[in-house]
C-alpha cells in the first residue's frame, strides 16, 4: 500500500513537472515576439493569466484528465475549428461570390493559386471531419449523462453549437456554385417547406426568391463568413467559460 502511494505521488509529481515545462515552453514562445515584455504585462498581467490556465488541473471520473480521448473531443472539434478558421481567410482572398465568377474562382484555386488545394482540401474535408467530432461529443456527452443539472445549460449551449456546425455545412455547400452544390441546395431549401407554419416564409428567407440564384449564394456567403463565425465565437466562449467553471462531469 505504502509503495502504491509513493508510485501514485511519483506520478503526480511526474505530471507536474510536465505540466509547467509546458507553460514554460509556452511562455518563452510568447516572449519571443516581445508580447509578454514592458508596460503592458504590468498592466494586463499576462503570465499570470498564462500560468493559472496551464496549471489549472481538470477533473474526471475523480482523478486527473490526462489522456481519455473521449474527453478530448470537444478539443478536437476546437482546433478543427481554427483550421476552418485559417483555410477560409485563405480562400476568401481569391473567392469571388457571385454566379457568374464562382465557380470559375474555385476552379483557379485549386489548379493555379499555390498550394490553392491544399487549402481548398484542409477546408473541405475539416468540415467533413468537424461534423463528425461534434457530433461524438454530443454523444460521450449524452450517454455519460454529463448534461444534467447544473451543466443543463451547458448543454442547450453545445446543442446551439451543433446547430450552428451544420449551419455552416449547408451555407459553404452552396458557395462553389457547381451543379453538385446547386442542386443540393434546391434540393435542401425545398425540404424547408415541409415545417408548419414558417417553412415557405423561411425557405424564401433563405434563398432570397422563388429560385436559387444570386440571392441565395449572396446570403450563403454572408451567412458562412460573417453571421455563423460570429454567432460561434459567441457561443464559444460562453461554453468554454462554463466548462472552466463548473468542470467536466463525473459519470452515472
Amino acid at each position: 500500500m505504502t509503495e502504491e502511494r509513493k508510485k501514485d505521488g511519483d506520478g503526480g509529481e511526474r505530471r507536474e513537472f510536465e505540466r509547467r515545462t509546458v507553460f514554460t515552453e509556452m511562455l518563452n514562445l510568447f516572449s519571443l515576439v516581445g508580447i509578454l515584455y514592458g508596460a503592458l504585462d504590468e498592466r494586463l498581467s499576462f503570465k499570470e493569466g498564462m500560468r493559472k490556465q496551464f496549471e489549472k488541473p481538470v477533473w474526471f471520473y475523480r482523478t486527473r484528465l490526462e489522456s481519455n480521448f473521449l474527453a478530448c473531443l470537444g478539443g478536437i472539434t476546437f482546433a478543427l475549428y481554427l483550421f476552418q478558421v485559417a483555410t477560409g481567410i485563405l480562400l476568401l482572398m481569391y473567392y469571388r461570390p457571385t454566379t457568374a465568377e464562382a465557380y470559375r474562382s474555385v476552379v483557379e484555386i485549386t489548379t493555379q493559386v499555390p498550394y490553392g488545394w491544399l487549402i481548398r482540401g484542409i477546408h473541405r474535408w475539416g468540415a467533413n471531419l468537424m461534423v463528425v467530432t461534434v457530433l461524438l461529443h454530443m454523444m460521450r456527452v449524452f450517454f455519460t449523462a454529463a448534461y444534467r443539472p447544473p451543466r443543463d445549460v451547458t448543454w442547450v449551449n453545445g446543442m446551439l453549437l451543433l446547430v450552428l456546425t451544420f449551419g455552416f455545412g449547408f451555407s459553404g455547400y452552396l458557395l462553389p456554385w457547381s451543379q453538385a452544390s446547386y442542386w443540393a441546395t434546391t434540393v435542401g431549401t425545398d425540404s424547408m417547406s415541409a415545417i408548419p407554419i414558417v417553412g415557405d416564409t423561411l425557405k424564401y428567407f433563405v434563398r432570397g426568391g422563388n429560385t436559387v440564384g444570386q440571392l441565395a449564394l449572396t446570403r450563403s456567403f454572408a451567412f458562412h463568413v460573417v453571421i455563423l463565425p460570429g454567432l460561434m465565437l459567441l457561443f464559444l466562449v460562453l461554453h468554454f467559460l462554463m466548462i472552466r467553471r463548473q468542470g467536466i462531469a463525473e459519470p452515472l
